[in-house]
């Protein structure tokens, strides 16, 4: 099963395998647990940890880390194991975010997202009638060039120990070797069959026509000379040398106007961390085009209220769906690739705009412009976080957008691409495929990157140590599972399983309804935000997150039940 339904079936599952103890308020900087046994879910570590959506990812990072890497490295390893064994979302045909805090201060952040192709034009995803087709969705057409790689390669050459191909070489012996399908791996086949079997990747993972059951060895040979080459030669490989030609001819053979000289021609992005403090705490998050800007906005409105009221209650989910109600309207209005538009992030992210923002917050839900949208419930990219002994910390989202993205795989190097051209607006004032309505900013244009919902995030202690490691997949939604997160930490004083495993409300503007998931609101309270003009609807979902907390014996780390992650530890 993908997703935990609902909060008491997630909470019988944390029983089931030994949750992680209650928080008492402490006056430390981090709150104070016991020593707890490994669980289905999480686990303490003394030394290092990882947490991502692929158990067998998350125990290579901890090889890695146990061979003498650092975190970086671990990192770097997980990303290109994911590539193999969670081809749904980790990927080496997409890009993501990467946001790197090192034990002796520096910090670093690296933006892999992709661009539109050069031959992307504003009104492609239109039909003649004006109106946006599915083509940015499924198909060679939602295509934007791929960041991965550079991305990986890039960390690894500016912060990484290890020489590259001991770090990759475990995502090499599993494309080699293969690794066993479990149950949630079949599981998604059978959902996603429709959107990969019209394409190449129906060989691989449909074979006679028949879906991938538990138990079966998947090997992908192809994939792994792609990662042999990568290790040998660098990102260079994938998009200057040989292997860049078999890209650019499986490419042109789907349909995709992804070009050679697209690939020639694609740069990942250093960038300077977005910084912020949220109730003392200093935190780290990822500039545009994430949208760190979005939640550092929303945690500045939330920090004037104090105390915000207990979980779960109407003043606390009400002063939450405000502040993230707000902060998405600018990010609608005014968030895209930093390079193509003007974003005033010293406004946005300035404490004493959000107190103007404050004042508009009131005893009764102010009404954003109706719209009618029908918001999708997926749980697409994949987080992961790793901490080392040092105390060096990655978070890291990345995706094709969509499970399996568009749905097209490239059979001679052996993966999956992206539809990352819906992140873009095809249609500017109308919904995307997650309901979001935004503006010219971030309309189609060649080598532009698309705006994303992905937010890795740093919180520091008052001894300036990476206290909490976070993020999550899951559309826009990730903002608010984020912002949530942090929030039960800081504010509750929760323990990383509750921090997580608690339910979740999500406000985007557009469409103006307060989400929720099921048993996160009491009857009285639901009542009570109707009253106040709130229109309420219940989803499966809010993201899903991969976490770590610092605690007095080093680091525990958890992976969301309503994904099928599991973290490793030593």
């Amino acid at each position: 099963m993908t997703e935990v339904k609902s909060l008491s079936r997630m909470r019988k599952s944390l029983l089931l395998f030994g949750a992680l103890v209650a928080c008492r308020p402490s006056t430390s900087a981090v709150p104070t647990t016991r020593a707890i046994q490994e669980t289905r879910y999480g686990v303490e570590a003394p030394h290092g940890a990882v947490a991502s959506d692929a158990p067998i990812a998350s125990r290579v990072g901890v090889e890695i880390m146990r061979a003498g890497g650092n975190a970086v490295d671990a990192a770097v390893a997980v990303g290109f194991a994911l590539a193999v064994v969670y081809p749904e979302a980790g990927n080496i045909g997409g890009g993501g975010f990467t946001l790197i805090r090192m034990a002796d201060g520096r910090s670093a952040a690296l933006d892999y997202r992709e661009v539109a192709p050069l031959a992307a034009t504003r009104n492609m995803f239109l039909d003649d009638s004006g109106r946006a087709t599915n083509k940015s969705v499924v198909g060679p057409l939602a295509v934007g060039v791929p960041g991965s790689v550079a991305g990986l390669v890039g960390q690894h050459q500016r912060f990484g120990v290890l020489p590259l191909s001991r770090v990759m070489a475990p995502a090499i012996r599993l494309a080699e070797e293969g690794f066993v399908v479990d149950s949630q791996f079949a599981d998604r086949l059978v959902g996603y069959r429709r959107l990969v079997e019209p394409f190449a990747g129906a060989a691989l993972l449909y074979p006679g026509g028949q879906s991938l059951a538990q138990g079966t060895t998947l090997r992908q040979p192809a994939l792994a000379r792609t990662l042999r080459a990568i290790a040998d030669s660098g990102a260079a490989a994938f998009y200057a040398g040989a292997l860049s030609h078999d890209i650019a001819s499986d490419l042109r053979g789907a349909g995709s106007i992804v070009t050679g000289e697209d690939l020639a021609k694609y740069k990942a992005e250093w960038r300077e961390p977005l910084r912020a403090v949220y109730r003392g705490h200093a935190l780290l998050t990822m500039p545009p085009p994430s949208s760190g800007v979005t939640l550092v906005e929303a945690l500045n409105i939330l920090e004037g209220f104090a105390p915000l009221g207990e979980y779960g209650t109407t003043r606390a989910t009400h002063l939450v769906a405000s502040s993230l109600q707000r902060a998405f309207i600018d990010r609608n209005d005014l968030l895209g690739d930093p390079a193509f538009v003007r974003i005033p992030v010293e406004r946005l992210t300035d404490k004493s705009y959000a107190a103007r923002l404050r004042n508009s917050v009131g005893t009764h839900a102010v009404a954003t412009p109706a719209v009618t949208a029908t918001m999708r419930e997926g749980t697409q990219t994949t987080h992961y976080s790793v901490v080392d002994a040092a105390g060096n910390a990655v978070a890291t989202t990345t995706t094709l957008n969509d499970l399996y993205g568009s749905g097209v795989y490239l059979p001679t190097v052996g993966f999956f691409l992206n539809d990352e051209m819906d992140d873009f607006a095809a249609n500017p004032g109308k919904p995307n495929m997650f309901g979001l309505v935004q503006g010219e900013q971030n309309a189609v244009q060649p080598g532009k990157r698309m705006l994303s919902s992905m937010v890795p995030t740093i919180v520091l202690d008052d001894a300036g140590r990476t206290m909490l490691v976070v993020g999550a997949r899951g559309g826009p939604r990730i903002i608010s599972a984020v912002l949530q997160t942090i929030v039960n930490v800081i504010d509750h004083r929760m323990t990383v399983a509750d921090a997580v495993t608690f339910g979740r409300v999500h406000h985007q503007a557009l469409p103006d309804t307060l989400r929720f998931e099921p048993g996160t609101l009491a009857p009285a309270v639901i009542d009570s935000l109707t009253s106040m003009g709130y229109a309420l609807k219940e989803i499966s979902s809010v993201a899903s997150l991969n976490v770590i907390l610092r605690t007095a014996r080093g680091w525990a780390a958890y992976s969301d039940p309503r994904s099928g992650g599991k973290p490793a530890g030593f």
